[in-house]
């Protein structure tokens, strides 16, 4: 190589506003986007009038943590070397591969997420007390334990499970306090659909990537079960996830009935693509494409039931 391109390759392009987007990966936010839409939902069906204000900065803060944990996943999974462009990902989940981008630049950004993320989260701390600071606190830490450290959660089997109670159920829960100023217990089991959903993003993700995590060492829950189980389990979860969706609506919100079958149907094509698609290294983006769609379609179908069974319809 000559002194030229050596000199080229050690220079990094600059951290700009379309490479920053690209960090955050919009295409990800509906994961979190969805917890704070069904805490609206909950509280409304539980007669609360909630603010317009509190719902926004509750969507922002969400999405900024979000935006954090793929900066962050990005960030050192580059460091690290876990990430290359072989490895079948669109460029927009491996922006430091494809583009020349000092690494700690991408690290400023994620903290700079979360320190934005945090100011706006004073507000909700005044408004409902210690109850959204201790999970906040904890959300925080998950973010930067989730890639980081010696040895990440996202490398261990239980990164399926820690994704969505944190995301899925305390998020939510969370959002139920601040929009409601009460703790109401219920949240956790109504939050349990959006755990499996997210729990699904990471275990598509990991089923894809057995064969690249048993080479790197990595104890993910996939690796840990074989190809053969870990679809097994994925195939049960789908199905546990609207099972879950249709019990709970049910039992809490009756009225919200009418709906489950335009869910069914609705969710039926992804579903189906989901579990047809072999969870390989090849078949990545359309998998993981799938699952992202369909957490949109199950989890705006949910909000739509809750909000639904408050309503009196007459002819």
């Amino acid at each position: 190589m000559s002194v030229d391109n050596v000199s080229a390759a050690s220079e990094y392009s600059r951290l700009t506003p379309k490479l920053a987007w690209c960090l955050a990966a919009p295409h990800t936010w509906a994961a979190s986007i969805m917890p704070v839409l069904l805490a609206i939902a909950f509280s409304c069906a539980r007669g609360y009038a909630v603010s317009v204000i509190t719902s926004f900065v509750l969507l922002v803060i969400a999405v900024l943590l979000q935006s954090a944990v793929n900066t962050l996943n990005d960030y050192f999974d580059y460091v690290k070397g876990a990430d290359s462009a072989d490895d079948n990902v669109e460029v927009d989940d491996a922006v430091l591969v494809y583009n020349n981008i000092r690494p700690q630049s991408a690290r400023n950004l994620a903290i700079a997420f979360v320190g934005v993320a945090f100011a706006l989260g004073i507000y909700c701390i005044w408004l409902a007390g210690w109850v959204p600071l201790v999970i906040a606190l904890v959300g925080i830490a998950t973010i930067f334990l989730y890639s980081g450290g010696m040895t990440p959660i996202s490398y261990l089997p239980i990164g399926e499970a820690a994704s969505g109670v944190v995301m899925g159920m305390l998020i939510t829960f969370a959002s139920s306090v601040v929009l409601t100023r009460t703790v109401e217990w219920l949240v956790l089991a109504w939050s349990v659909p959006l755990a499996l959903g997210i729990a699904l993003i990471m275990l598509t993700n990991n089923t894809c990537d057995i064969e690249k995590d048993i080479s790197a060492k990595r104890r993910t829950l996939p690796v840990l079960l074989g190809r053969a189980r870990a679809m097994r389990l994925y195939q049960g979860l789908v199905i546990a996830w609207l099972a879950c969706i249709a019990l709970i609506v049910a039992i809490w919100y009756t009225g919200g009935l009418l709906f489950v079958p335009f869910m069914v149907f609705a969710a039926y094509p992804l579903a189906k693509a989901l579990v047809k698609n072999p969870k390989t290294h090849a078949t990545r983006i359309p998998a993981m494409s799938a699952i992202c769609s369909l957490n949109v379609v199950l989890g705006a179908f949910y909000a739509i039931m809750v909000v639904a069974s408050t309503m009196t319809l007459s002819v």
